[in-house]
């Protein structure tokens, strides 16, 4: 086990560190480029606080949804090729509910501020 701080902590100290004190500093295409860093650093630690709970809840989904069991990327192929050959499709109990949610998980750890993201996720499981 690693002391302290953690990888979440210390990617949240650069980004805040970009964003606070340097950010102000600059203008013009580096503060693009700025903004781009600063954006691809909030996003490390999106995917390092939520990915792993929205992946095993995916893949939970999935293995109730398909009847097996595999890795995360086997199942959503197995996904795919069944609604590939018309075994599945959105009238299929639970395919709906699953694509639904499984977007709206990735696009919080993609897009959270996106304003569409934010309404859907404030509608509290209202059907999509």
């Amino acid at each position: 086990m690693q002391d302290e701080p953690t990888p979440v902590e210390l990617t949240k100290a650069v980004a805040d560190f970009l964003r606070n004190d340097i950010a102000p500093l600059v203008s013009g295409h580096q503060a693009f480029k700025l903004r781009v860093g600063i954006n691809a650093l909030d996003l490390v630690v999106r995917q390092l606080t939520q990915a792993e709970a929205s992946d095993a809840a995916e893949e939970a989904r999935l293995t109730a949804l398909l009847g097996s069991t595999g890795s995360l990327f086997e199942l959503n192929r197995e996904l795919a090729e069944k609604v590939a050959d018309g075994a599945l499709d959105l009238s299929t109990p639970g395919v709906r509910e699953h694509l639904w949610q499984t977007t709206l998980d990735k696009v919080a750890v993609d897009q959270p501020n996106y304003a569409s993201y934010k309404r859907e996720a404030g509608r509290g499981g209202d059907d999509a």
